[in-house]
């Protein structure tokens, strides 16, 4: 572990050089690299520096001598404490410039690898109000920004908002957030007014103790709502009343639920959970397709460029219908239902039992009968025995999660001679190490990054391989 030490330094007149994957400003000093929160790409500022470690210094913005041209007023009060938003106060054309490059740099620099195609980012239509799932933390250990600590003391303790980065037991209570369209913010407002009213206790992280827990909000471009509410104290009389109150406040939640969850996490995957009011699922538009998203159901969180990120997958996968398509990591089987039209059959695989249920239940909903879905471990169940059995496939689309894709993996779809693969990622890093470990099989053509969430350090990429035999074939002719 490298060895910090707290250090006090005013740096006048610094010159902002770049941003860091974490949304930092990138400076130097003495051959030093400063990482400093606040700053922006062409500031020049006064910077204190807070602590050292042994090849970079922490600094904080404390005074901007000259405002970067890509530097815009943050539209939230948060900003700069929940950490959801981190590129908030760059303008989103420079945000968008700045994604581009990180996917750029991730594959050169990890995968080493020259991709004679480079396509501009394909921006969001939405860069607020974008996101249909929110989940909110109830806690009695509020955290205040350094500002209010004086009057800390006097205020109120309870808090409905998100966990204040690198804490776990301090949540700062959100008065507005612009992630999500309304009633999102009226629904936790009037939810905390009346628990608060009512005197019911809010979830204590360290004890283990409190009645409301957490709150998920989720919507669709359809106009549906659902909301499932986590409470830890089992009280009947009490989760009666609270979702009485929230059924009656807002009529357009067309699925309510509730769950009692008193293990050590949030997470609710493996509970029993009560339809209260409404239907057991919200419904999602996507092109000719309608996708049913239960409480448990994974959707991806800004649907209008899921949508773009979608068809610019099919297109590179440049399906004729006489192909045998493999979706990895296929979730609950949106990609597969997506480009099934265009294929011969489409075989999808995922980890997740109960994500594999709704994308049986999204292939019958949609009519789509050349697709399959098969549950178990990617590592382990995508082989060559089970290629034997369905199918060698043609193209390979693959959409594994931030940690990218197992060894053994990467070792099956060397070895499983599909003439394309199509990469998708939300992490160019890991995407970039997984092509490298493919560069003797599979040759980089085309890179397109996806801005899924503005205002975020995050992009979505999607990088079209092709079989290296074929690329090489083709160049001799």
């Amino acid at each position: 572990m490298a060895k910090t030490k707290q250090i006090d330094l005013l740096l006048e007149q610094v010159p902002i050089e770049e941003m860091t994957t974490e949304g930092k400003g990138l400076a130097r000093h003495e051959g030093m690299v400063i990482f400093v929160e606040g700053a922006v790409i062409g500031d020049i500022a006064d910077i204190q520096v807070y602590q050292r470690k042994k090849n970079f210094l922490e600094a904080r913005l404390v005074n901007l001598v000259s405002p970067s041209p890509y530097r815009r007023t943050p539209h939230c009060s948060h900003f700069g404490y929940c950490g959801g938003c981190k590129l908030q106060h760059m303008t989103y054309e420079a945000q968008l410039r700045w994604k581009e490059k990180h996917v750029r740099d991730c594959l050169e620099r990890i995968a080493d690898v020259f991709i004679p195609e480079y396509r501009p980012i394909l921006p969001s239509e939405k860069i607020i109000r974008y996101r249909n799932k929110l989940q909110f933390s109830f806690s009695n250990k509020r955290w205040f920004p350094p500002h209010m600590l004086d009057q800390a003391p006097y205020m109120e303790q309870n808090a409905v908002g998100f966990h204040v980065p690198n804490t776990f037991d301090k949540v700062i209570d959100i008065e507005y957030c612009y992630h999500q369209e309304e009633p999102s913010n009226a629904i936790r407002n009037q939810l905390k007014a009346f628990a608060l009213q009512k005197g019911y206790t809010f979830f204590d992280i360290w004890m283990q103790q409190g009645f409301l827990r957490n709150l998920t909000i989720r919507n669709t471009t359809l106009g549906q709502w659902m909301v499932i509410v986590q409470f830890y104290d089992n009280l009947s009389e009490q989760i009666e009343e609270t979702m009485q109150f929230i059924a009656n406040s807002f009529p357009e939640i067309t699925s309510l639920f509730y769950v009692v969850n008193q293990k050590g996490n949030d997470t609710f995957d493996d509970l029993e959970l009560t339809l209260y009011k409404g239907q057991p699922y919200i419904e999602e538009q996507m092109e000719h397709m309608r996708f049913r998203i239960g409480p448990k159901s994974f959707f991806q969180t800004n649907t209008r460029q899921a949508i773009e990120l979608y068809k610019a997958t099919r297109q590179l996968a440049g399906l004729t219908g006489e192909e045998i398509v493999y979706d990895l990591y296929t979730g609950t089987g949106t990609i597969a239902c997506f480009v099934a039209n265009r294929a011969k059959k489409v075989i999808g695989i995922e980890y997740v039992e109960s994500a594999v249920q709704d994308a049986w239940l999204n292939a019958r909903v949609n009519q789509v009968h050349n697709a399959e879905f098969y549950a178990g471990d990617m590592a382990l169940i995508f082989k060559e025995e089970f290629m034997q059995r369905h199918g060698y496939p043609d193209v390979i689309i693959t959409d594994p999660p931030r940690s990218g894709m197992h060894e053994l993996v990467v070792e099956s779809i060397k070895h499983s001679q599909a003439k394309r693969v199509v990469y998708v990622s939300c992490n160019p890093a890991t995407q970039a190490r997984d092509i490298a470990l493919m560069a003797d099989h599979y040759v980089p053509l085309v890179c397109q990054p996806v801005d899924m969430f503005p205002q975020t350090t995050h992009v979505e990429n999607i990088v079209l391989l092709e079989r290296r035999d074929i690329v090489e074939q083709r160049l001799q002719l």
